[in-house]
């Protein structure tokens, strides 16, 4: 492997060089830009990613910033992105910035990794893209691309394959470190893709054992073990005579935390049953009608909505009551109750 990773230095650094896309927190090297894409990216596409980071920044220029921004407005500026703990890390590693590094960025790898949120991968992106320190930043695109490159076997979803990698491209890092990482991730993401790789546009392709043995199809080997939940959920679309929507806030713990939600109960409900949770949530259905089905996917489980738009005659103390234009610009809804809003309102 570290004879194939090191003969793969200088063609990919060319390549990089001559292709690399014009992202925006490519602009300049600066950590706090390098930072907030690199959590923005994890679980997200590149696409879904470069709205967020624009507002995101035009709102929180820097490190003190975000250090100080409500929590609101924060989970606002994430709203959509999912994994809301990435961005409740993000402010308390902010924090963390101002107070123990005088709000000065750290610089080096061994003080990165110890930020809120920051993993291996992160602070390796930023310790090798901003400051050019020789440690390899290990993603699923650099595992995709390795294993096809030495025609590794290794099931790529155990810690104990990214271990492996990752020592073997510490062994191998050029000088140009940042450079190298970066032509890894790119080459990933626009040329070996996981299930049609652009082979013959790769610079990588005289190396590649893969391609050379006809296996590019079946690497990496991918073998989860994981099993997923399922909660089924009765969701409410609350509205009141004034035209307002009722929300509430969830636990400051576990899934979603800090977010504002449709009021919902778990299990479905029947029909008889909608109107005696209604009443006990001290309100007055005046009409009920049933939405969409919903399925929002999560990491290690999956909700299955069913949805209930539900006109009211007062607006029951037990919750707070919104107008769209508000909940649109206020407050933050996570994407699975957007979905039931959807066309309803």
């Amino acid at each position: 492997m570290k004879e194939t990773l090191s003969a793969a230095a200088a063609p990919l650094l060319q390549w990089f060089e001559q292709n690399k896309r014009p992202l925006p927190w490519r602009a300049d090297t600066l950590p706090y830009h390098v930072w907030i894409s690199e959590i923005m990216l994890q679980q997200t596409r590149i696409e879904a990613v470069m709205g967020y980071y624009a507002r995101f920044m035009a709102a929180l220029p820097d490190v003190e910033a975000l250090s100080a921004v409500d929590d609101e407005k924060l989970l606002k500026l994430w709203e959509g992105l999912g994994y809301y703990s990435r961005a409740r890390n993000l402010k308390k590693a902010a924090q963390m910035i101002m107070t123990d590094f005088g709000g000065s960025f750290p610089t080096q790898y061994a003080e990165l990794i110890k930020l809120p949120g920051v993993g291996e991968y992160t602070a390796g992106a930023i310790a090798s893209i901003c400051f050019n320190e020789r440690v390899p930043a290990v993603d699923g695109n650099v595992l995709r691309v390795t294993a096809r490159l030495c025609a590794d076997r290794s099931n790529v979803l155990l810690p104990e394959t990214k271990k492996k990698v990752t020592a073997a491209l510490r062994e191998v890092m050029p000088p140009q470190a940042g450079a190298f990482n970066e032509g890894l991730m790119e080459l990933g993401e626009t040329v070996c893709l996981p299930s049609e790789p652009l082979c013959e546009h790769c610079p990588l392709q005289p190396l590649c054992q893969a391609h050379a043995q006809g296996l590019t199809a079946e690497l990496p080997v991918r073998i989860k073990k994981m099993k997923r939940r399922q909660t089924e959920l009765t969701v409410f679309l609350l509205v009141s005579e004034q035209g307002n929507i009722a929300v509430e806030k969830r636990s400051d713990t576990g899934l979603l935390s800090g977010m504002y939600q449709l009021p919902n109960v778990e299990g479905y409900y029947s029909e008889n049953e909608l109107n005696d949770l209604l009443t006990a949530w001290e309100l007055m259905p005046q009409h009920i009608e049933f939405l969409k089905d919903v399925k929002h996917v999560f990491t290690h489980i999956d909700w299955l909505m069913k949805g209930y738009r539900a006109t009211v005659a007062e607006e029951s103390r037990r919750f707070v009551w919104v107008s769209p234009a508000q909940l649109k610009s206020s407050y933050p809804l996570p994407t699975a109750f957007q979905k039931v809003l959807e066309g309803n309102l």
